[in-house]
């Protein structure tokens, strides 16, 4: 039996021409849209710890309802390669093709649609190779660790016309859309101030010292690892550990804080900081990493046009002392809004003793629930397949098959790396980071931030 994507590969110029004017696709990217009888064939970029966790048993939730499959796995390492291969083979009960690098799997034509989940600095970079070779991705955060690769996938992404679902799961739970519609159905108030905390005691963190003793070069390709970034010579650290080094993460702000600072954006509809200062070191794990295990910034947000109207966020971390429970409060003049507990009360709010004073009427916020079921935000992204991650990936499977916009498109990515590095250009400089919209670069002092 023919194929949907066969049907309309035979379909007649003129009527596929009127279809896709309508539709605002280009002729290739409708080409290679899934029918609803096709199945899905989904392409492994990166076998990583948050694949293999994460977003393994998360597809697994859904993959034989929504007639999606894995066919291949591409890793530069051999040992991830042949393990990912093998592990995908158990889960489909078929072979599954190790492919040596991305381009290997792009030339076979092998995939629809690809997991991207490599080192940090590499996201956006894959992005880009995913949307030229005609697939759909799904693409973990942070989305970019430098303007310049934000600004290329973006522009991929834009003129591809494919689905692509940033992997900032909080988009996807239920306790988060429903404080979204709380604070933008005007219930909330206008926003003064937002708290964000990520506070871990785990001092082998994104260490991986059995991996580092056991990996060769010989074994993977550095070169194309490093991709853009500047060469150097072997580093087995650098390939295992990169989220303690810059230039190829930003650590605490791109993998923590991108998720938090991403609900700053939705609830409040601001894209970007105006400004960004941040301060801390490394004061614990003295351990040879580049990158802080303290950290605080502080944002302003509002019109650029207007410094009189906006509101505050904070962000600190720190990896030698916490509870593991990422905390994110909202502030307004008439209680706060905690999506630890998930309520909604008037803690704070302007009470009557104190408006009476000023002749103002009070100000509180009714107590409520945001939502009925308890929804946790764990630290840890090694979860064997969270409630809220399980949902965003069908979220994208879903889409990928309707062709509508996801619960974090790319815009969500672009728009919490610009805040990441501005978090970085301040950590790294000690000065006050900005936008320029219009070169669409972060700046410090006058001067473009760069690695």
């Amino acid at each position: 039996m023919p194929s949907r994507r066969n049907f309309i590969k035979q379909s007649s110029k003129a009527s596929a021409g009127l279809y896709l004017g309508a539709m605002g696709f280009s002729a290739a990217s409708y080409g290679r849209i899934i029918g609803s009888n096709d199945r899905v064939r989904v392409g492994v970029v990166g076998y990583s710890d948050r694949h293999r966790s994460s977003h393994m048993p998360s597809f697994m939730n859904h993959y034989k309802e929504l007639n999606f499959d894995v066919v291949a796995v591409s890793d530069i390492w051999k040992q991830r390669r042949e393990e990912g291969a093998a592990a995908w083979k158990e889960k489909m009960g078929h072979d599954v093709v190790a492919c040596r690098n991305n381009e290997e799997l792009y030339d076979k034509k092998l995939a629809d649609a690809v997991f991207i989940s490599t080192a940090d600095f590499q996201h956006a970079l894959h992005t880009v190779e995913a949307m030229k070779a005609g697939c759909d991705a799904y693409v973990e955060k942070p989305f970019a660790e430098t303007m310049d690769d934000a600004n290329a996938a973006l522009k991929a992404v834009k003129a591809s016309k494919h689905i692509v679902q940033i992997g900032s799961q909080r988009r996807s739970g239920p306790n988060y859309k429903a404080a979204a519609d709380f604070i933008q159905g005007g219930k909330f108030g206008p926003i003064t101030m937002v708290e964000l905390t990520w506070n871990v005691n785990q001092p082998g963190r994104w260490r991986r010292p059995a991996l580092v003793d056991k990996i060769r070069e010989e074994d993977t390709d550095w070169k194309r690892y490093l991709m853009n970034r500047p060469a150097e010579k072997w580093d087995p650290r650098k390939y295992l550990e990169y989220r303690l080094f810059w230039p190829y993460s930003s650590g605490l702000p791109g993998q923590w804080m991108s998720h938090q600072i991403d609900t700053v954006h939705w609830f409040s509809g601001m894209g970007y900081p105006r400004s960004v200062t941040a301060n801390g070191g490394i004061y614990m794990w003295k351990d040879g990493r580049k990158n802080w295990d303290t950290i605080t910034a502080v944002f302003d947000y509002g019109p650029a046009a207007d410094a009189s109207t906006g509101f505050q966020v904070t962000f600190m971390s720190r990896m030698h002392n916490g509870d593991e429970n990422p905390a994110e409060l909202y502030y307004s003049n008439g209680g706060e809004l905690n999506l630890i507990t998930n309520k909604v009360s008037p803690k704070g709010g302007l009470r009557k003793n104190h408006a009476d004073a000023m002749k103002m009427p009070l100000n509180l916020l009714p107590e409520l629930d945001l939502v009925k079921e308890k929804t946790e935000v764990i630290a840890s992204a090694n979860t064997g397949g969270d409630s809220l991650t399980s949902a965003h990936v069908r979220n994208w499977m879903e889409c990928v098959r309707s062709r509508k916009t996801p619960n974090a498109p790319v815009e969500a990515g672009y728009n919490h790396s610009i805040a990441c590095i501005m978090t970085t250009a301040a950590a790294h400089t000690g000065g006050k980071a900005t936008f320029d919209e219009k070169t669409q670069q972060v700046m410090v002092n006058g001067k473009v931030f760069k690695y």
